[in-house]
Protein backbone atom coordinates (compact mmCIF):
# COMPACT_ATOMS: atom_id res chain seq x y z
CA UNK A 1 0.00 0.00 0.00
CA UNK A 2 2.72 2.09 -0.22
CA UNK A 3 2.51 3.66 -3.51
CA UNK A 4 -1.58 3.10 -3.59
CA UNK A 5 -2.43 6.31 -5.58
CA UNK A 6 -5.26 3.98 -7.62
CA UNK A 7 -7.61 5.03 -3.98
CA UNK A 8 -10.25 7.51 -5.31
CA UNK A 9 -12.42 9.56 -3.60
CA UNK A 10 -16.27 9.93 -5.30
CA UNK A 11 -18.05 13.37 -4.59
CA UNK A 12 -21.41 13.97 -5.97
CA UNK A 13 -22.30 17.40 -6.48
CA UNK A 14 -19.55 18.40 -4.55
CA UNK A 15 -20.08 16.59 -1.62
CA UNK A 16 -18.20 13.22 -0.76
CA UNK A 17 -20.11 10.10 -1.43
CA UNK A 18 -17.87 7.48 -0.75
CA UNK A 19 -15.00 5.70 -1.95
CA UNK A 20 -13.04 4.10 -4.90
CA UNK A 21 -10.82 1.98 -6.91
CA UNK A 22 -9.23 2.56 -10.11
CA UNK A 23 -8.58 -0.27 -12.29
CA UNK A 24 -7.61 0.94 -15.57
CA UNK A 25 -5.92 3.99 -16.67
CA UNK A 26 -9.57 5.21 -17.01
CA UNK A 27 -12.30 2.94 -14.92
CA UNK A 28 -13.06 3.36 -11.64
CA UNK A 29 -15.12 0.83 -9.17
CA UNK A 30 -17.72 1.94 -6.55
CA UNK A 31 -21.21 0.98 -5.05
CA UNK A 32 -24.32 1.83 -6.97
CA UNK A 33 -25.61 3.47 -4.44
CA UNK A 34 -22.46 5.86 -4.07
CA UNK A 35 -23.47 7.16 -7.60
CA UNK A 36 -27.05 7.15 -7.52
CA UNK A 37 -27.29 10.79 -7.26
CA UNK A 38 -24.58 11.08 -9.81
CA UNK A 39 -26.85 11.30 -12.78
CA UNK A 40 -28.61 14.77 -11.42
CA UNK A 41 -25.79 16.21 -9.12
CA UNK A 42 -22.64 15.36 -11.39
CA UNK A 43 -19.58 13.24 -10.55
CA UNK A 44 -16.23 13.64 -9.77
CA UNK A 45 -13.36 12.04 -8.62
CA UNK A 46 -10.96 12.95 -6.90
CA UNK A 47 -7.27 10.91 -6.26
CA UNK A 48 -6.36 11.73 -2.99
CA UNK A 49 -2.50 9.95 -2.82
CA UNK A 50 -2.15 12.46 -6.22
CA UNK A 51 -1.67 15.81 -5.23
CA UNK A 52 -1.84 18.67 -7.50
CA UNK A 53 -3.89 16.17 -9.75
CA UNK A 54 -7.44 18.13 -9.84
CA UNK A 55 -10.98 16.40 -9.51
CA UNK A 56 -11.78 14.22 -13.11
CA UNK A 57 -15.47 14.35 -14.10
CA UNK A 58 -16.92 10.94 -14.56
CA UNK A 59 -19.69 8.91 -15.99
CA UNK A 60 -21.63 5.81 -14.87
CA UNK A 61 -20.98 3.16 -17.54
CA UNK A 62 -21.85 -0.40 -16.47
CA UNK A 63 -23.82 -1.08 -13.01
CA UNK A 64 -24.66 -4.55 -11.57
CA UNK A 65 -28.82 -3.79 -11.61
CA UNK A 66 -28.49 -2.53 -8.31
CA UNK A 67 -32.29 -2.71 -6.92
CA UNK A 68 -32.22 1.10 -4.17
CA UNK A 69 -32.13 -1.44 -1.46
CA UNK A 70 -29.72 -2.21 1.62
CA UNK A 71 -30.55 -6.20 0.51
CA UNK A 72 -30.73 -5.79 -3.15
CA UNK A 73 -28.01 -7.37 -5.10
CA UNK A 74 -25.83 -6.28 -8.35
CA UNK A 75 -24.72 -3.07 -5.80
CA UNK A 76 -21.23 -2.07 -7.94
CA UNK A 77 -20.99 0.45 -10.70
CA UNK A 78 -18.31 1.04 -13.27
CA UNK A 79 -17.09 4.81 -13.32
CA UNK A 80 -15.32 5.97 -16.83
CA UNK A 81 -13.35 9.49 -16.37
CA UNK A 82 -12.86 11.88 -18.64
CA UNK A 83 -9.36 10.94 -19.29
CA UNK A 84 -6.85 8.68 -18.61
CA UNK A 85 -4.39 9.16 -15.75
CA UNK A 86 -1.44 8.33 -15.46
CA UNK A 87 -1.82 5.87 -12.46
CA UNK A 88 -1.01 2.26 -11.48
CA UNK A 89 -4.77 0.70 -11.31
CA UNK A 90 -5.14 -1.27 -8.54
CA UNK A 91 -3.48 -5.31 -8.31
CA UNK A 92 -6.55 -7.81 -7.79
CA UNK A 93 -5.88 -10.57 -5.72
CA UNK A 94 -6.84 -14.50 -6.26
CA UNK A 95 -10.37 -15.24 -5.43
CA UNK A 96 -9.66 -16.72 -2.54
CA UNK A 97 -6.49 -14.66 -1.45
CA UNK A 98 -8.98 -13.09 1.38
CA UNK A 99 -8.98 -16.19 3.37
CA UNK A 100 -6.46 -19.10 4.32
CA UNK A 101 -5.73 -21.21 7.32
CA UNK A 102 -4.88 -18.48 9.96
CA UNK A 103 -6.90 -14.59 8.82
CA UNK A 104 -5.31 -12.43 6.73
CA UNK A 105 -4.70 -8.59 7.81
CA UNK A 106 -7.52 -6.68 5.59
CA UNK A 107 -7.08 -2.73 4.76
CA UNK A 108 -9.90 -0.58 4.31
CA UNK A 109 -9.16 3.08 2.69
CA UNK A 110 -12.37 5.22 3.30
CA UNK A 111 -13.52 8.76 2.98
CA UNK A 112 -16.30 9.30 6.41
CA UNK A 113 -17.31 12.56 7.67
CA UNK A 114 -14.31 14.53 9.00
CA UNK A 115 -11.86 12.83 6.51
CA UNK A 116 -11.76 14.39 3.41
CA UNK A 117 -8.01 13.44 2.62
CA UNK A 118 -8.64 9.72 3.45
CA UNK A 119 -8.49 7.04 6.82
CA UNK A 120 -8.12 3.43 7.20
CA UNK A 121 -9.71 0.56 8.80
CA UNK A 122 -8.37 -2.70 9.57
CA UNK A 123 -10.89 -5.87 9.15
CA UNK A 124 -10.54 -9.71 8.54
CA UNK A 125 -13.09 -12.35 6.89
CA UNK A 126 -15.40 -13.89 9.07
CA UNK A 127 -15.33 -17.06 7.08
CA UNK A 128 -15.29 -18.09 3.21
CA UNK A 129 -19.13 -18.51 2.83
CA UNK A 130 -20.50 -15.95 0.64
CA UNK A 131 -24.03 -14.89 1.92
CA UNK A 132 -26.54 -14.92 -0.66
CA UNK A 133 -24.00 -15.73 -3.21
CA UNK A 134 -23.18 -12.32 -2.69
CA UNK A 135 -20.89 -10.57 0.07
CA UNK A 136 -18.62 -11.95 2.48
CA UNK A 137 -19.07 -10.64 6.37
CA UNK A 138 -16.57 -8.18 7.85
CA UNK A 139 -15.08 -8.29 11.08
CA UNK A 140 -13.22 -5.65 12.64
CA UNK A 141 -9.21 -6.56 12.95
CA UNK A 142 -9.79 -4.72 16.52
CA UNK A 143 -12.27 -4.06 18.38
CA UNK A 144 -11.57 -0.62 19.46
CA UNK A 145 -10.56 0.09 15.82
CA UNK A 146 -11.95 2.63 13.08
CA UNK A 147 -15.73 1.28 12.31
CA UNK A 148 -16.75 1.26 8.97
CA UNK A 149 -19.18 4.54 8.55
CA UNK A 150 -20.68 5.99 5.04
CA UNK A 151 -17.87 7.37 3.44
CA UNK A 152 -16.04 3.45 3.10
CA UNK A 153 -18.77 2.37 0.55
CA UNK A 154 -16.83 1.67 -2.71
CA UNK A 155 -13.74 1.30 -0.96
CA UNK A 156 -11.61 -1.24 -2.08
CA UNK A 157 -10.71 -3.91 0.14
CA UNK A 158 -6.92 -4.55 0.28
CA UNK A 159 -4.28 -7.65 1.72
CA UNK A 160 -1.94 -5.53 3.95
CA UNK A 161 0.82 -7.65 3.15
CA UNK A 162 0.72 -6.84 -0.68
CA UNK A 163 -1.57 -4.34 -1.20
CA UNK A 164 -3.53 -6.20 -3.71
CA UNK A 165 -7.03 -5.57 -3.61
CA UNK A 166 -9.88 -8.97 -2.82
CA UNK A 167 -13.06 -6.75 -2.61
CA UNK A 168 -15.18 -3.76 -2.05
CA UNK A 169 -16.88 -2.50 0.68
CA UNK A 170 -20.48 -2.54 0.25
CA UNK A 171 -22.23 -2.00 3.82
CA UNK A 172 -21.47 -1.43 7.40
CA UNK A 173 -23.46 -3.64 10.02
CA UNK A 174 -25.70 -0.09 10.61
CA UNK A 175 -26.16 -1.10 14.32
CA UNK A 176 -24.09 0.89 16.76
CA UNK A 177 -21.26 -0.65 18.70
CA UNK A 178 -21.07 -3.04 16.03
CA UNK A 179 -17.70 -3.28 13.69
CA UNK A 180 -18.89 -5.62 11.06
CA UNK A 181 -19.73 -5.08 7.31
CA UNK A 182 -19.85 -6.88 4.17
CA UNK A 183 -17.33 -6.64 1.37
CA UNK A 184 -18.14 -7.65 -2.43
CA UNK A 185 -15.03 -10.58 -3.43
CA UNK A 186 -13.66 -9.82 -6.93
CA UNK A 187 -15.20 -12.87 -8.73
CA UNK A 188 -18.38 -11.65 -8.02
CA UNK A 189 -17.86 -7.85 -8.97
CA UNK A 190 -16.73 -10.20 -12.29
CA UNK A 191 -19.83 -11.44 -12.58
CA UNK A 192 -21.62 -7.58 -12.95
CA UNK A 193 -19.11 -6.63 -15.06
CA UNK A 194 -17.26 -8.84 -17.61
CA UNK A 195 -14.68 -7.13 -18.20
CA UNK A 196 -13.06 -7.35 -14.48
CA UNK A 197 -12.83 -11.50 -15.40
CA UNK A 198 -9.38 -10.57 -16.97
CA UNK A 199 -8.14 -8.78 -14.11
CA UNK A 200 -8.16 -11.00 -11.51
CA UNK A 201 -5.37 -13.86 -11.45
CA UNK A 202 -5.69 -17.03 -10.81
CA UNK A 203 -4.33 -18.41 -7.33
CA UNK A 204 -1.31 -20.80 -8.20
CA UNK A 205 0.53 -17.51 -9.24
CA UNK A 206 3.01 -17.11 -6.61
CA UNK A 207 2.48 -13.83 -4.22
CA UNK A 208 6.08 -12.51 -4.63
CA UNK A 209 6.35 -12.82 -8.49
CA UNK A 210 3.51 -10.92 -8.53
CA UNK A 211 4.82 -8.31 -6.41
CA UNK A 212 7.81 -8.22 -8.44
CA UNK A 213 6.15 -7.67 -11.42
CA UNK A 214 3.81 -5.10 -11.08
CA UNK A 215 6.74 -3.35 -9.05
CA UNK A 216 9.12 -3.67 -12.20
CA UNK A 217 6.42 -2.33 -14.53
CA UNK A 218 5.92 0.39 -12.43
CA UNK A 219 9.39 1.45 -12.52
CA UNK A 220 9.00 1.05 -16.24
CA UNK A 221 6.14 3.09 -16.61
CA UNK A 222 7.84 6.23 -14.54
CA UNK A 223 11.27 5.91 -16.57
CA UNK A 224 9.52 6.23 -19.64
CA UNK A 225 10.46 2.74 -20.90
CA UNK A 226 9.77 2.44 -24.66
CA UNK A 227 10.01 -0.98 -25.95
CA UNK A 228 7.42 -4.09 -27.89
CA UNK A 229 5.38 -5.73 -24.80
CA UNK A 230 3.99 -7.91 -27.79
CA UNK A 231 7.43 -8.93 -28.61
CA UNK A 232 8.33 -9.20 -24.47
CA UNK A 233 5.70 -11.54 -24.08
CA UNK A 234 6.15 -13.52 -27.21
CA UNK A 235 9.80 -13.91 -26.02
CA UNK A 236 8.89 -14.94 -22.49
CA UNK A 237 6.09 -17.03 -23.26
CA UNK A 238 6.33 -21.37 -23.50
CA UNK A 239 5.77 -23.66 -25.82
CA UNK A 240 2.34 -24.11 -24.49
CA UNK A 241 1.11 -20.42 -23.55
CA UNK A 242 -0.92 -18.67 -25.88
CA UNK A 243 -0.65 -16.44 -28.82
CA UNK A 244 -0.71 -12.82 -27.85
CA UNK A 245 -4.09 -11.09 -28.66
CA UNK A 246 -4.81 -10.09 -32.54
CA UNK A 247 -5.16 -6.21 -31.46
CA UNK A 248 -1.73 -6.86 -29.71
CA UNK A 249 -1.19 -5.04 -26.16
CA UNK A 250 -1.65 -1.40 -25.80
CA UNK A 251 0.88 -1.22 -22.78
CA UNK A 252 3.44 -2.88 -20.68
CA UNK A 253 -0.01 -3.17 -18.06
CA UNK A 254 -1.85 -4.93 -20.99
CA UNK A 255 1.15 -7.38 -21.14
CA UNK A 256 1.64 -7.81 -17.68
CA UNK A 257 -2.16 -8.63 -16.98
CA UNK A 258 -2.32 -10.81 -19.70
CA UNK A 259 0.51 -13.34 -17.95
CA UNK A 260 -1.77 -12.45 -14.70
CA UNK A 261 -4.88 -13.08 -16.01
CA UNK A 262 -5.35 -15.41 -18.76
CA UNK A 263 -2.17 -18.00 -18.30
CA UNK A 264 -3.05 -20.92 -15.86
CA UNK A 265 -1.25 -24.30 -15.14
CA UNK A 266 2.35 -25.76 -14.39
CA UNK A 267 3.82 -23.87 -16.92
CA UNK A 268 1.98 -19.89 -15.70
CA UNK A 269 4.80 -19.74 -13.32
CA UNK A 270 7.60 -19.84 -15.05
CA UNK A 271 6.20 -17.68 -17.94
CA UNK A 272 5.69 -15.05 -15.10
CA UNK A 273 9.70 -15.31 -14.20
CA UNK A 274 10.51 -15.04 -17.79
CA UNK A 275 8.48 -12.05 -18.18
CA UNK A 276 9.87 -10.64 -15.23
CA UNK A 277 13.33 -11.17 -15.65
CA UNK A 278 13.23 -9.98 -18.73
CA UNK A 279 11.59 -7.03 -17.99
CA UNK A 280 14.29 -6.17 -15.58
CA UNK A 281 17.05 -6.61 -17.71
CA UNK A 282 15.34 -4.18 -20.38
CA UNK A 283 15.17 -2.10 -17.94
CA UNK A 284 19.22 -2.00 -16.46
CA UNK A 285 20.06 -1.15 -20.37
CA UNK A 286 17.12 1.68 -20.89
CA UNK A 287 16.78 3.48 -17.61
CA UNK A 288 19.22 6.67 -17.67
CA UNK A 289 21.89 6.06 -15.28
CA UNK A 290 21.69 8.64 -12.58
CA UNK A 291 23.65 12.19 -13.62
CA UNK A 292 26.12 12.53 -10.65
CA UNK A 293 26.30 11.51 -7.34
CA UNK A 294 24.73 13.40 -4.44
CA UNK A 295 27.06 16.13 -3.31
CA UNK A 296 28.53 15.88 -0.03
CA UNK A 297 28.19 19.56 0.96
CA UNK A 298 30.64 21.65 2.82
CA UNK A 299 28.41 24.45 4.45
CA UNK A 300 28.99 27.74 5.48
CA UNK A 301 26.41 28.45 8.38
CA UNK A 302 25.13 32.28 9.10
CA UNK A 303 23.11 32.27 12.43
CA UNK A 304 21.12 35.21 13.00
CA UNK A 305 20.02 35.69 16.27
CA UNK A 306 17.77 38.66 18.22
CA UNK A 307 20.83 39.99 20.32
CA UNK A 308 18.14 41.32 23.09
CA UNK A 309 19.58 44.88 23.29
CA UNK A 310 16.79 46.59 20.74
CA UNK A 311 15.41 45.54 17.69
CA UNK A 312 17.82 47.31 15.71
CA UNK A 313 21.00 44.88 16.65
CA UNK A 314 21.33 41.34 15.79
CA UNK A 315 23.61 38.83 16.90
CA UNK A 316 25.76 37.43 14.02
CA UNK A 317 27.67 33.87 13.85
CA UNK A 318 29.42 32.39 10.93
CA UNK A 319 30.94 29.08 10.80
CA UNK A 320 32.27 26.88 8.22
CA UNK A 321 31.81 22.99 8.16
CA UNK A 322 35.14 21.49 6.60
CA UNK A 323 35.83 17.69 6.97
CA UNK A 324 33.70 16.54 9.64
CA UNK A 325 34.51 19.85 11.78
CA UNK A 326 33.40 23.12 12.68
CA UNK A 327 35.18 26.28 12.13
CA UNK A 328 33.80 29.30 13.75
CA UNK A 329 35.11 32.20 11.58
CA UNK A 330 33.56 35.52 13.05
CA UNK A 331 30.89 36.50 15.89
CA UNK A 332 29.28 40.16 16.82
CA UNK A 333 25.73 41.75 16.93
CA UNK A 334 25.85 44.65 14.69
CA UNK A 335 23.44 47.09 13.66
CA UNK A 336 20.64 45.98 10.78
CA UNK A 337 22.66 48.59 8.69
CA UNK A 338 25.62 46.39 8.86
CA UNK A 339 24.39 43.33 8.56
CA UNK A 340 24.89 42.42 4.99
CA UNK A 341 28.29 43.93 5.01
CA UNK A 342 29.39 41.41 7.76
CA UNK A 343 27.64 38.61 6.56
CA UNK A 344 28.90 39.05 3.45
CA UNK A 345 32.69 39.39 4.86
CA UNK A 346 32.07 36.52 7.00
CA UNK A 347 31.28 34.07 3.87
CA UNK A 348 34.15 35.28 2.46
CA UNK A 349 36.22 34.51 4.93
CA UNK A 350 35.26 31.14 5.72
CA UNK A 351 36.09 29.91 2.67
CA UNK A 352 39.09 29.51 3.55
CA UNK A 353 38.29 26.74 5.93
CA UNK A 354 36.48 24.62 2.95
CA UNK A 355 38.07 21.83 1.24
CA UNK A 356 39.28 22.89 -2.70
CA UNK A 357 36.24 22.09 -5.21
CA UNK A 358 33.74 20.77 -2.24
CA UNK A 359 30.26 21.19 -3.03
CA UNK A 360 29.69 24.84 -0.86
CA UNK A 361 26.25 25.36 0.90
CA UNK A 362 25.16 28.96 2.21
CA UNK A 363 22.73 27.83 4.83
CA UNK A 364 21.08 30.85 6.89
CA UNK A 365 19.94 29.95 10.87
CA UNK A 366 17.21 31.83 11.79
CA UNK A 367 14.57 32.47 14.44
CA UNK A 368 11.05 31.62 13.36
CA UNK A 369 10.05 35.30 12.70
CA UNK A 370 12.43 35.91 10.08
CA UNK A 371 12.65 33.18 7.99
CA UNK A 372 10.79 34.98 5.33
CA UNK A 373 14.08 37.10 5.28
CA UNK A 374 15.45 37.07 1.81
CA UNK A 375 18.75 36.82 2.28
CA UNK A 376 18.95 34.84 -0.94
CA UNK A 377 18.39 38.46 -2.69
CA UNK A 378 21.61 40.28 -0.34
CA UNK A 379 24.23 40.92 -2.74
CA UNK A 380 27.10 38.63 -3.32
CA UNK A 381 30.14 41.18 -2.68
CA UNK A 382 30.65 45.30 -2.37
CA UNK A 383 31.32 45.71 -6.22
CA UNK A 384 28.80 42.94 -7.14
CA UNK A 385 24.74 43.10 -6.84
CA UNK A 386 24.22 39.66 -8.12
CA UNK A 387 22.17 37.84 -5.57
CA UNK A 388 24.00 35.46 -3.71
CA UNK A 389 21.23 33.10 -3.87
CA UNK A 390 22.34 33.28 -7.64
CA UNK A 391 25.78 32.41 -7.10
CA UNK A 392 25.65 29.72 -4.15
CA UNK A 393 23.34 27.18 -2.84
CA UNK A 394 21.38 28.98 -0.18
CA UNK A 395 18.66 27.40 2.16
CA UNK A 396 17.37 28.68 5.57
CA UNK A 397 16.73 26.56 8.68
CA UNK A 398 14.71 27.48 11.57
CA UNK A 399 16.48 27.81 15.16
CA UNK A 400 13.84 26.15 17.08
CA UNK A 401 14.65 22.99 15.82
CA UNK A 402 18.15 23.25 17.51
CA UNK A 403 16.80 20.41 19.95
CA UNK A 404 18.41 16.63 19.53
CA UNK A 405 15.30 15.09 19.34
CA UNK A 406 14.03 16.94 16.41
CA UNK A 407 17.42 15.90 14.86
CA UNK A 408 17.36 12.94 15.65
CA UNK A 409 13.81 12.56 14.20
CA UNK A 410 15.15 14.52 11.13
CA UNK A 411 18.23 12.57 10.43
CA UNK A 412 16.37 9.10 10.52
CA UNK A 413 13.94 10.80 7.48
CA UNK A 414 16.94 11.86 5.24
CA UNK A 415 18.56 8.11 5.90
CA UNK A 416 15.29 7.31 4.10
CA UNK A 417 15.09 10.20 1.76
CA UNK A 418 18.51 8.55 0.77
CA UNK A 419 16.92 6.04 -1.89
CA UNK A 420 14.13 8.41 -3.05
CA UNK A 421 14.50 9.32 -6.67
CA UNK A 422 12.64 12.09 -6.61
CA UNK A 423 10.99 14.80 -4.15
CA UNK A 424 7.25 14.08 -3.50
CA UNK A 425 5.93 17.66 -2.75
CA UNK A 426 2.67 17.99 -0.64
CA UNK A 427 0.44 20.67 -1.16
CA UNK A 428 -0.94 23.27 1.43
CA UNK A 429 -2.81 24.74 -0.99
CA UNK A 430 -5.30 28.28 -0.20
CA UNK A 431 -9.12 26.59 -1.04
CA UNK A 432 -8.78 23.86 1.72
CA UNK A 433 -6.06 23.49 3.85
CA UNK A 434 -6.45 20.14 5.73
CA UNK A 435 -6.48 20.54 9.53
CA UNK A 436 -2.82 20.82 10.98
CA UNK A 437 -3.36 17.39 13.01
CA UNK A 438 -4.09 15.59 9.89
CA UNK A 439 -1.47 17.79 8.06
CA UNK A 440 1.47 16.95 11.07
CA UNK A 441 0.58 12.94 10.14
CA UNK A 442 0.91 12.86 6.17
CA UNK A 443 3.87 14.77 6.81
CA UNK A 444 5.71 11.78 9.48
CA UNK A 445 4.63 9.31 6.89
CA UNK A 446 7.83 7.62 5.51
CA UNK A 447 7.80 9.11 2.15
CA UNK A 448 6.85 12.63 3.33
CA UNK A 449 9.68 15.00 1.90
CA UNK A 450 8.90 18.44 0.85
CA UNK A 451 5.77 20.41 2.10
CA UNK A 452 5.01 23.17 -0.52
CA UNK A 453 2.67 26.42 0.70
CA UNK A 454 0.73 28.63 -1.25
CA UNK A 455 0.93 31.51 0.81
CA UNK A 456 3.81 32.83 2.46
CA UNK A 457 4.13 32.05 6.79
CA UNK A 458 2.79 34.79 8.04
CA UNK A 459 -0.81 34.31 5.86
CA UNK A 460 -3.40 33.83 8.87
CA UNK A 461 -5.31 30.93 7.24
CA UNK A 462 -2.12 28.92 6.58
CA UNK A 463 0.31 30.08 9.58
CA UNK A 464 -0.63 27.11 11.66
CA UNK A 465 0.02 24.37 9.02
CA UNK A 466 3.62 26.01 8.57
CA UNK A 467 4.30 25.89 12.18
CA UNK A 468 3.11 22.21 12.02
CA UNK A 469 5.28 21.61 9.26
CA UNK A 470 8.32 22.96 11.32
CA UNK A 471 7.85 20.87 14.34
CA UNK A 472 6.87 17.51 12.65
CA UNK A 473 9.67 18.39 11.09
CA UNK A 474 9.17 18.14 7.54
CA UNK A 475 12.95 17.97 6.41
CA UNK A 476 11.96 20.44 3.23
CA UNK A 477 9.74 23.12 3.17
CA UNK A 478 9.55 25.34 -0.07
CA UNK A 479 7.49 29.16 -0.78
CA UNK A 480 7.37 31.83 -2.50
CA UNK A 481 7.54 35.07 -0.54
CA UNK A 482 5.58 36.67 -2.96
CA UNK A 483 2.96 33.83 -3.14
CA UNK A 484 -1.12 34.22 -2.10
CA UNK A 485 -2.05 37.68 -0.13
CA UNK A 486 -5.43 37.11 -0.81
CA UNK A 487 -7.07 38.28 2.59
CA UNK A 488 -8.66 35.83 4.83
CA UNK A 489 -11.08 33.72 3.27
CA UNK A 490 -10.63 36.05 -0.04
CA UNK A 491 -9.15 32.94 -1.55
CA UNK A 492 -10.50 29.38 -2.83
CA UNK A 493 -7.47 28.24 -4.44
CA UNK A 494 -8.71 28.58 -7.96
CA UNK A 495 -6.78 28.71 -10.98
CA UNK A 496 -6.28 32.77 -10.37
CA UNK A 497 -4.00 32.04 -7.01
CA UNK A 498 -0.48 32.49 -7.58
CA UNK A 499 0.27 30.43 -4.86
CA UNK A 500 -1.84 27.36 -6.85
CA UNK A 501 0.44 28.53 -9.74
CA UNK A 502 3.30 28.62 -7.66
CA UNK A 503 2.98 24.86 -6.50
CA UNK A 504 1.66 23.63 -10.03
CA UNK A 505 5.21 24.82 -11.31
CA UNK A 506 7.05 23.44 -8.02
CA UNK A 507 5.36 20.33 -8.43
CA UNK A 508 6.49 19.95 -12.26
CA UNK A 509 9.87 21.00 -11.52
CA UNK A 510 11.03 18.74 -8.51
CA UNK A 511 9.36 15.59 -8.47
CA UNK A 512 12.30 14.11 -10.02
CA UNK A 513 14.60 15.98 -8.29
CA UNK A 514 16.52 14.01 -5.25
CA UNK A 515 15.62 15.40 -2.03
CA UNK A 516 19.78 16.13 -1.40
CA UNK A 517 19.99 17.85 -4.77
CA UNK A 518 17.50 20.04 -4.35
CA UNK A 519 19.87 23.44 -2.61
CA UNK A 520 21.95 22.82 -6.41
CA UNK A 521 18.52 22.51 -8.18
CA UNK A 522 16.83 25.94 -6.40
CA UNK A 523 20.00 28.19 -7.03
CA UNK A 524 19.54 26.75 -10.79
CA UNK A 525 16.17 28.49 -10.74
CA UNK A 526 17.36 31.49 -8.71
CA UNK A 527 19.43 32.09 -11.96
CA UNK A 528 16.60 31.82 -14.31
CA UNK A 529 14.22 33.65 -12.09
CA UNK A 530 17.23 36.76 -12.21
CA UNK A 531 17.10 36.49 -15.92
CA UNK A 532 13.81 36.37 -16.57
CA UNK A 533 11.03 39.20 -15.40
CA UNK A 534 7.97 37.64 -13.72
CA UNK A 535 9.52 34.04 -13.24
CA UNK A 536 7.67 31.97 -10.71
CA UNK A 537 10.48 31.00 -8.82
CA UNK A 538 12.03 34.63 -8.29
CA UNK A 539 11.23 34.77 -4.50
CA UNK A 540 11.20 31.06 -3.79
CA UNK A 541 12.35 30.66 -0.45
CA UNK A 542 13.54 26.58 0.64
CA UNK A 543 14.08 25.50 4.18
CA UNK A 544 16.42 22.67 3.80
CA UNK A 545 17.69 21.08 7.25
CA UNK A 546 19.95 17.93 7.12
CA UNK A 547 21.78 17.29 10.17
CA UNK A 548 24.23 15.19 8.87
CA UNK A 549 25.77 18.43 6.79
CA UNK A 550 26.23 19.78 10.06
CA UNK A 551 27.90 17.34 11.98
CA UNK A 552 31.24 17.92 13.57
CA UNK A 553 32.07 14.84 16.28
CA UNK A 554 35.26 16.78 17.46
CA UNK A 555 33.73 19.49 18.80
CA UNK A 556 33.50 20.78 22.45
CA UNK A 557 29.90 20.65 23.98
CA UNK A 558 30.16 24.35 24.36
CA UNK A 559 30.63 24.90 20.47
CA UNK A 560 27.15 22.27 19.81
CA UNK A 561 25.04 23.86 22.28
CA UNK A 562 25.62 27.24 20.34
CA UNK A 563 24.77 26.18 16.93
CA UNK A 564 21.27 25.00 16.01
CA UNK A 565 22.00 23.02 13.44
CA UNK A 566 25.17 21.44 14.88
Amino acid sequence: MNSAEWHARIECGGKVAGAGFLVTPSKVLTCAHVVRDGARDGLTVTFTERPGLPALRARVVADGGWGGGAADLGDVAVLELEREVAIAPAALAPVDGAHGTTPRKLVVYGFPAGFDEGTLAEYRITAPQLISREWLQLEAWQQDGQPLAPGFSGAAVTLVDTGEVVGMVTAAAGARGVRNGRMMPTQVMARYWPDLTGLVPTSDHRTADRARLRALVERAVRAGVDCDPVRLYTAAAGPFDPDPPEEGFDSLWSAALFVLCELDGPGAGETLARLTDRLEALLRTREPAPETPAPEWAPILVELKHSGAGDGLVRVEVSAYSQGRRHPVDSDTVPQGRLRAFVRDGIEAAFRYLTPGADELIAFALPRDWLDWPVDRWESAPDDDTPLGCVYPLVVTDHARRKASTRHVLTRAWNRLDSFPGARLHRVDCGSPEEPGRLRVRLRKPDACLAGFAAAPAAARTRPHFDTSLTAPAPVIVWSRSGCVAGEGDCGGADGCTGKAFLDELDACVSGVPPAELPRHVLALREEADAEDGHWARDIQLLWDDPRVFTDPHASAAAHVQSPVA
